[in-house]
């Protein structure tokens, strides 16, 4: 993989330097897929401007929430196609989401939480805390992975991420999470969720960085949570273990492994694909009933998850997997998932939210995962 870097100045705080590739301005710049990067990338930066410029999405020092629906996963699937593609400019929706992520670091200290125990509810605040640690650091850490090399802010985000690791109690190795009884990014389960992205950050960083004493001792202790909580856990936690233990050997056992592989398969549906009701036991607060159909959410997750994992891109899960995904792309370049919490207007923005993650994370798969 060919990797250039481009300058980017950060408004108001310093240089960065980051691996950068699509971001084209039109169609012909794309190299030629069996899927259309250039509409994905352009709903992305599109879904992302919307969400940074939402009045709910506003915070202290004139940043936004790095929400688990839009943000986070905006910032992988961009930082994947930046990864995988020529070079080109970083676009000017991850220029400032990334100065919004870069500025919380930096005013660590004197930034509030995304929400405030006072406003609403016991912990909330803790909880924030704990979850912008690791969204902030896994950012950070997928825009640096390509280099080979972290920087100085990234560097920042992981010590702020490993101060507030929880180091004892039935919860030691993992964080405080966002809890708002919102499956499936931010409700009781959630807490696991969280655990496995800050074991993707970890992955995610240089063995340099991995291989340091303190560092070494806090995946130790993550590893430990992630596995004696892993049987308790719904399908979609057991498949972010498998994302998360691509790097983090021993995370899951022989059987383990085995057993999810066939609970995968078998929730796999006719049309090849995976949908996000079916990977948990969720019922909508409103009593309507569930979508199950395959979506874009859960399928990249499942095919994306099993390729890292070290699954070969030949199994015919993955294959299937990724014919799906590249057949149910939109023509404005998202795929489609919906909420498990309630019926949402579709026209609505926040109905769109399941749709972001499940556009960010096709991307994901679909960059990573040859055709077969």
């Amino acid at each position: 993989m060919r990797i250039r870097c481009l300058r980017l100045i950060v408004p108001a705080l310093f240089a960065v330097t980051l691996a950068h590739a699509e971001g084209a301005k039109d169609a012909k710049d794309i190299t030629p897929t069996d899927w259309n990067r250039f509409t994905a990338a352009q709903y992305l930066d599109a879904r992302e401007q919307w969400w940074m410029d939402w009045p709910k999405a506003q915070r202290d020092h004139g940043t936004a929430c790095v929400s688990c629906h839009t943000a986070l996963p905006y910032a992988i699937g961009r930082a994947a196609l930046h990864a995988s593609s020529e070079p080109a400019p970083l676009s000017p929706q991850e220029q400032k989401m990334l100065g919004f992520v870069v500025k919380r670091v930096t005013l660590w200290q004197e930034v509030k939480p995304f929400y405030l125990t006072e406003e609403r509810g016991p912990r909330k605040s803790e909880e924030s805390r704990g979850s912008e640690a690791v969204l902030n650091a896994l950012i950070l850490t997928r825009y640096d992975e390509p280099t080979g090399q972290l920087r100085q802010i990234t560097k920042d985000a992981l010590k702020n991420m490993s101060a507030l690791q929880i180091k004892t109690g039935d919860e030691a190795g993992s964080w405080e999470w966002i809890n708002f009884k919102g499956a499936p990014w931010e409700s009781d389960e959630s807490h696991y969720w969280g655990a496995t992205l800050g074991a993707v950050t970890y992955s995610s960083a240089p063995a340099s960085y991995r291989n340091q004493p303190d560092v070494k001792a806090n995946i130790a202790l993550l590893r430990e949570y992630l596995a004696k909580e892993y049987d308790k856990q719904p399908l979609m936690n057991r498949v972010s273990a498998l994302w998360a233990s691509a790097k983090i050997p021993g995370l899951l056992t022989t059987r383990q492994r085995e057993a999810l592989m066939k609970d995968i398969a078998s929730h796999q549906q006719a049309d090849g694909g995976w949908g996000t009701a079916t990977l948990g036991s969720w019922k909508r607060k409103d009593g309507t009933e569930l979508d199950m159909a395959s979506d874009g959410y859960a399928t990249a997750l499942v095919v994306y998850s099993m390729y890292e994992a070290g699954v070969p891109a030949g199994n015919k899960l993955i294959q299937a997997g990724r014919k799906w995904l590249v057949a149910n792309q939109a023509a404005d370049g998202h795929w489609n998932a919906t909420s498990v919490n309630k019926q949402r207007e579709a026209t609505a923005d926040p109905a769109k939210f399941m749709s972001d993650a499940a556009t960010a994370y096709a991307t994901l798969a679909l960059t990573a995962i040859p055709a077969r």
